[in-house]
């Protein structure tokens, strides 16, 4: 391999992070190994270890792009939906569509690497926080306008954000019977906020 040209150290350790983040979302978690960034960036092992010498970091690192991008994606996408019945609608139909699957494969390995890697662990963790707030808030929002029933939201908000999960990671290895997951978990949804069935369908029917 040729001899890299030579950029300011941040600009460097940038490029390997990317690197790192698109061999992620390309291949999964897993695939992010000191030769696999090297080969990406097109340098040798040798440099990346130099800017980057813990690689459970860089994995942590390159978990958090990922999911970090898709869930302020996700804000951007609900920011306009009129009401809590709409941004939960539009956030089922936006997470179980099957087009994220990419960032699920992300998820799961996530969740069996960080058992040995710390610092992808406490990203994990700050990453499911995230989430579950944003989909407090919107049970909270709801409560208050009495459009849901929830006693106790921030439980309702783990439970929904776990389900989510469940069948996204089911959908992996093509699970079940396939299709469209949004709406068996609309109706279980319903159920659990006291909404009307189809409720969460109506909301995004023009």
């Amino acid at each position: 391999m040729s001899r890299a040209p030579r950029r300011p150290p941040a600009e460097r350790r940038a490029e390997l992070a990317t690197a790192a983040r698109d061999l992620a979302l390309a291949d999964g978690l897993a695939a992010v190994t000191l030769r696999s960034v090297a080969g990406r960036a097109g340098v040798t092992p040798a440099l990346v270890a130099h800017y980057h010498p813990a690689m459970d970091q860089l994995v942590a690192s390159a978990f958090t792009a990922v999911v970090g991008a898709e869930l302020a994606e996700v804000h951007s996408l609900l920011a306009p939906a009129e009401g809590a019945v709409e941004r939960l609608a539009l956030l089922l139909r936006t997470l179980l569509d099957g087009t994220r699957d990419d960032v699920t494969l992300v998820w799961v390995e996530a969740w069996a690497l960080g058992r040995r890697n710390e610092a992808l662990a406490a990203a994990v963790r700050a990453q499911m926080d995230a989430w579950q707030e944003l989909i407090l808030a919107i049970v909270t929002e709801g409560v208050d306008a009495g459009d849901f029933s929830a006693d106790d939201p921030a439980q309702t908000a783990w439970q929904l954000l776990g389900m989510i999960d469940g069948l996204n990671a089911q959908a992996l290895v093509r699970w079940g019977a396939g299709g469209d997951r949004g709406p068996v978990l609309a109706h279980a949804v319903e159920g659990m906020l006291g909404l009307r069935r189809g409720a969460l369908d109506r909301a995004l029917t023009p």
